[in-house]
């Protein structure tokens, strides 16, 4: 595993991001927020900007590390089935990483701010329901007024 990109050496602009990990292949993006949330998100296609809206990806998966529930360990979240062609979206570099269709991980151009409206195309952990608070802020506390203090991309 090599390192890509990291917003703190590279800059937090997704412009950059893309320049940086755009046409390398299998890539795992690691986001760490300034509350300590620690997910991300796998994809064996890689990045390119393309231009398309979304690509599909059957061995994309979402993950968490860190979240504040003191009962939630480690888990990764597959992509659902008959949902793999929506893996990946925004596939241009006005978008950081966004991980399926709707919303259920992606960063904005900034690198600073995202959105997490996890479970649409993702598997959510079992109890929880899409759409509601709890599926929002699985990830990183809230659906998005989180802040983003670290974001790294690794090649596989």
């Amino acid at each position: 595993m090599k390192k890509g990109f990291s917003a703190k050496i590279d800059g937090f602009d997704s412009k950059k991001w893309h320049k940086k990990v755009d046409g390398k292949g299998k890539t795992l993006v690691i986001i760490k927020t300034k509350d300590n949330f620690i997910f991300g998100g796998f994809t064996q296609v890689g990045w390119k900007n393309t231009g398309a809206s979304t690509i599909s990806d059957s061995n994309a998966f979402i993950f968490s590390l860190r979240n504040d529930k003191g009962d939630r360990i480690p888990a990764k979240f597959t992509i659902k089935q008959g949902q793999e062609g929506y893996a990946l979206y925004y596939h241009y570099s006005y978008y950081g990483p966004w991980f399926g269709s709707n919303y259920d991980l992606g960063l904005n151009s900034d690198l600073h701010r995202g959105s997490t409206n996890f479970g649409y195309n993702y598997n959510l952990p079992n109890g929880i329901t899409y759409n509601t608070n709890e599926s929002q802020s699985y990830l990183a506390g809230s659906y998005n007024k989180w802040i983003v203090d670290e974001v790294e991309t690794y090649f596989i």
